[in-house]
């Protein structure tokens, strides 16, 4: 698929349908709810995010967010945005998609930011993030293994799921 078809843009109140149903596919594993996809926009009206939509020949493809106050507490002191939930719709992947949604993200906060920064999960479903973000630059910050954005101390068992990450970060000016 040529990429001129791809086309990125920030949020409307009339993408929050378009982004449901391209996330309730019952043969996809990526689903989003309506609840979670009104409270993305409702703070994009208050300026405490910015959600970016791909589409592939008008169809919503993917998104993702930056968070300008992450609740990463060393982001959040290092005034390091966050960039949050990114995720292609299975169909659409391997296009360079999440490639261009992470580009639209350190190019918008490049404006203002001299640092951008994400957190990954650890399983193997997170294996295509992890080559991603080291593919474009993306590094460790130093601080281990965090769950629910707290250390993981030496010795403590802790459950793997979405809330155990990594955070990398990102010099981007």
């Amino acid at each position: 698929m040529d990429k001129e078809n791809i086309s990125i843009k920030t949020i409307e109140k009339n993408d929050i349908t378009k982004i449901i149903a391209a996330f309730s596919d019952p043969n996809g594993n990526d689903k989003r709810t309506e609840e979670y996809i009104n409270y993305c926009f409702k703070q994009n009206e208050e300026k405490e995010r910015i959600t970016f939509i791909a589409n592939l020949n008008d169809e919503v493809a993917g998104y993702v967010n930056i968070l300008y106050k992450s609740s990463y507490p060393y982001f959040l002191d290092n005034n390091i945005p966050e960039i949050n939930d990114l995720i292609v719709i299975l169909r659409f992947r391997g296009k360079g998609i999440g490639k261009m949604l992470i580009d639209k993200c350190e190019e918008f906060a490049s404006g203002k930011y001299d640092y951008i920064g994400l957190g990954v999960g650890l399983y193997k479903d997170y294996g295509n993030a992890h080559k991603l973000y080291s593919k474009n630059g993306y590094i460790l910050d130093g601080n281990g293994l965090m769950y629910d954005n707290q250390p993981v101390e030496p010795g403590k068992d802790v459950f793997v799921d979405d809330n155990l990450l990594l955070y990398l970060y990102k010099k981007i000016r």
